[in-house]
């Protein structure tokens, strides 16, 4: 048995052959990650006559074009977790790090486990996608937190208190639209409060917002009350249409990533299964989706749960048997960010007859605190999920 150690970087990956005993076949050497040179590399995998096994690290992409050309030409790929090849290279007692040592120890791991090897599988079109979709979607969603903040620190010089008057609610703008009409406090106050109230109900009424004349007549009363930190210049006019531009360019790109994670999810058997489960949207279905992946790929459902990063893996020493164990979170942090807000909706809706609900609130009458009965409803919801989704692809199978 030969096993073929991969460090892949960024653009390029060290490659190194080594057999049982730790005889190096070929020394390790340097590979582009062009077509032309894994293909190469495929060509020397195929030259030799014994079994052949290709083991690398998970590296978040830089790994995906070198794995997707192996599984294509049917060779043996494993991609082992980061933190597990950390750990075992890092049982040297003198510590040096190259590519090359890199790779001669990624190839000793594989044999080491290479009765534990587990053969990587290509990964379905759809499930692709929506992962992708799903972590530019994370991504624009924190930029859009970072630019709602970023606004917000500027209209508390602006505008002091006009948030706490005015809020955002989709489809409608009626924070930012007022903003953009009116731009400071001291416009407003050199209109006087007979032309602005007039002026802005004439406004509001056209944008098809409520509540005019008392909203308008509170707005300047905040105005005659505020003291702004910036003043009126041209340079703090471009800042604030600026920031109001941002916040909402990323809303518009986060609704169409939204929309397309949408249309691939649907495509999918257990969308709309999902779907029906209580406090799971249209938002959150997709995302839920995305991040599991083909539930097929786990062979349980304590798999789903280790995968999430919340199960307390058990400690026991002697006659010490440890209890009260912190969840791992050794696993995918995206899923337990949508877990948490499908368990902060159970308990804002309060969904009658829901088991998850009745788990969490049965978790919270024994003693659990909040955020850990939350943590045992995510639990159960990946549970039900894992149970329904597999019997689903079983009766489609039979």
């Amino acid at each position: 048995m030969i096993c073929v150690g991969i460090d892949i970087a960024k653009g390029k990956s060290t490659v190194c052959f080594l057999k049982p005993g730790g005889e190096v076949l070929k020394a390790p050497y340097d590979i582009e990650h062009t077509a032309e040179e894994v293909g190469k590399l495929i060509r020397d995998i195929r030259s030799y006559g014994e079994e052949v096994r290709v083991v690398l690290e998970a590296t978040g992409h830089y790994h995906l074009p070198v794995i997707a050309q192996l599984l294509e030409a049917d060779i043996f790929v494993c991609v082992v977790n980061a933190l597990r090849m950390k750990k075992f290279c890092s049982q040297d007692i003198r510590k040096a790090k190259t590519d090359k040592i890199d790779a001669v120890k990624i190839a000793a791991f594989g044999l080491t486990y290479w009765q534990d090897l587990h053969r990587a599988k290509p990964t379905d079109e759809v499930y692709r996608e929506l992962r992708l979709l799903s972590r530019q979607y994370f991504q624009l969603t924190s930029m859009l937190v970072k630019a709602k903040i970023s606004l917000g620190n500027l209209l508390d010089n602006v505008m002091p208190g006009i948030t706490d008057v005015l809020q955002d609610r989709d489809p409608h703008h009626k924070l930012t639209d007022f903003v953009l009409k009116y731009l400071h406090f001291d416009k407003i106050t050199a209109m006087g409060e007979k032309k602005f109230v007039s002026g802005y109900c004439s406004w509001a009424k056209k944008q098809g917002y409520r509540m005019y004349e008392r909203q308008a007549e509170e707005i300047f009363a905040l105005v005659q009350n505020s003291i702004p930190a910036l003043p009126m210049t041209p340079s703090t006019t471009i800042v604030v249409k600026e920031a109001i531009r941002v916040v909402r360019e990323i809303e518009t790109s986060r609704s169409s990533i939204l929309s397309q994670m949408q249309a691939f999810a649907k495509s999918l058997p257990e969308y709309f299964l999902i779907r029906e489960m209580a406090c799971v949207g249209d938002t959150l279905t997709p995302l839920v989706i995305a991040e599991i992946g083909d539930v097929r790929n786990f062979h349980s459902k304590h798999a789903l749960i280790a995968y999430a990063g919340i199960d307390a893996p058990p400690y026991q020493s002697g006659g010490f048997n440890g209890t009260e164990r912190h969840i791992s979170k050794r696993g995918n942090g995206y899923l337990r960010h949508v877990g948490f807000e499908i368990m902060q909706c159970k308990l804002r809706l309060k969904p009658e007859g829901d088991p998850v609900y009745e788990f969490i609130q049965k978790k919270r009458s024994e003693g659990k605190c909040g955020k850990g009965a939350m943590v045992a409803g995510i639990n159960k919801f990946l549970r039900i999920y894992y149970g329904k989704v597999t019997e689903l692809y079983r009766e489609l199978e039979a």
